[in-house]
């Protein structure tokens, strides 16, 4: 059954849970459990349930908007229905360049280098050249032929890249030192925060896995659901991880800086363990570029079709697959382009400020929809009135303020940057229909 945008809805819960899970349960996993213990030990397990709760009031807001915008789009559909054209502009660009576009070529990169531990013809430029062009088109053709086919590939994937880590505490629970796991002390709630904000970053990702909105099956219940389901699986997987850890290496936890679950492989399986992490780990990565390539291009169709960035390609569905092939060509491309030429470094500071500024959208979102939109019982709505978007937009502020100078610089000019590329497509359609009038 083809949408109003020319789509098929062929995702259902399971499919959108995996999603979400595979971009969320990154390559931040294999390394932050190890600061988070150097911040704060043994208690390391508070920033996990402190920063699920963060993430969990931010992912409502999610819930809410989701199950009433199922346009495909995601937060940026979102950010254009409750604040118009502008604000939908600025979304976009940030999810598509500021968070996302950066972050693929970033772990495009980090996969390569990874895979050279093991096989040094991934250090050999030329070799790493081939490499991303064969990436990239892989995904690229995977992704043309269909919606489902995408996500049957994200669903393997995923399911690849949690048996490590499922082995990993399994095993590990059976080795865990139970005085390993006592607190020496409380730490104080400014050292909670600051590890916290380490550690909310990896739990980011769901923001661009709901751009395949408009191609879910009875959306207003099964993205609400999704959302839901995937974070509990991710929090239990995250707590029984850093647990693990913990109770494994004790004191010198926070000495494997680098790769601390590789530490706790190889003392239970010795060096088969080593390499079983660093295989799970480029798993995940791949994980990770496959659903960042289904996502993404949905935003740039979805832009193109609101004409809210002015390039009528990339609104074109293809006949027979009824898939965004020209958004998913252009966003691969430019994918492995910047993985080749490693530019996206000098970009990357401003990711991380641009999901933020997403979440801040989405949750003011859910504020504004509640009072434009006629209630609806078929969609979600989260008890308590604006209560959880508030304080939602709180803890987001507050995040942001804790951005060093450096990074609130390079986002000002970020957005400064974007207003005025807006402001001159704005003058430059006006002009137009002045003299289509004319």
């Amino acid at each position: 059954m083809l949408t109003n945008e020319g789509l098929r809805r062929e995702v259902g819960l399971w499919g959108i849970t995996a999603n979400i899970v595979n971009v969320v349960i990154g390559s931040g996993i294999f390394v932050l459990p190890a600061l988070v213990a150097a911040g704060l030990g043994a208690a390391g397990i508070l920033a996990y349930l402190f920063c699920g709760f963060l993430i969990s009031i931010i992912m409502l807001c999610f819930a809410e908007v989701g199950s009433k915008i199922t346009v495909t789009g995601g937060a940026y559909a979102y950010i254009e229905a409750a604040f118009g054209k502008y604000f939908g502009f600025l979304a976009a660009n940030l999810l598509i360049f500021g968070a996302c576009l950066m972050a693929t070529a970033a772990v495009a990169n980090a996969m390569a280098t990874m895979l050279s531990a093991i096989w040094p013809v991934f250090g050999d430029s030329t070799f790493r050249i081939c490499f991303f062009v064969a990436l990239f088109s892989g995904f690229t053709m995977i992704n043309i032929m269909g919606v489902k086919q995408g996500i049957v590939l994200i669903t393997i994937t995923t399911i690849a890249k949690l048996a490590p880590l499922l082995l990993l505490v399994l095993w590990g629970s059976t080795a865990i030192v139970p005085e390993n796991l006592l607190w020496h002390n409380t730490p104080a709630i400014s050292d909670i925060g600051k590890v916290s904000l380490l550690l909310f970053f990896a739990f980011q990702g769901a923001e661009s896995s709901l751009s395949v909105s408009g191609e879910v099956k009875n959306a207003h219940k099964t993205i609400p659901k999704g959302i839901l389901l995937s974070f509990l699986i991710i929090l239990v997987f995250y707590i029984s991880i850093q647990i693990v850890a913990q109770g494994v290496l004790g004191n010198s936890f926070a000495g494997f800086s680098d790769a601390p679950l590789a530490e706790v492989a190889r003392r239970l399986m010795g060096p088969a363990g080593i390499t079983l992490m660093i295989a799970g780990a480029s798993v995940s990565m791949f994980g990770y570029l496959t659903s960042d390539t289904l996502n993404i291009p949905r935003v740039l169709f979805r832009s193109a079709v609101d004409r809210v960035i002015p390039i009528k390609p990339l609104a074109k569905v293809h006949k027979k697959h009824a898939t965004p092939y020209v958004a998913v060509i252009v966003y691969s491309a430019l994918g492995c382009l910047f993985s080749i030429t490693g530019e996206f470094k000098q970009l990357a500071i401003l990711s991380s400020a641009s999901v933020l500024l997403v979440y801040l959208g989405v949750a003011l979102s859910a504020i504004k929809l509640r009072h434009l939109q006629v209630a609806n019982k078929k969609t979600f709505k989260i008890p308590g009135g604006i209560v959880v978007p508030l304080l939602a937009s709180i803890t987001i502020i507050w995040f942001l303020s804790n951005l060093t100078k450096q990074e609130m610089t390079g986002m000002a000019i970020a957005l400064g940057v974007l207003t005025g590329i807006y402001l001159i497509l704005f003058l430059f359609r006006r002009k137009r229909l002045k003299i289509v009038k004319t």
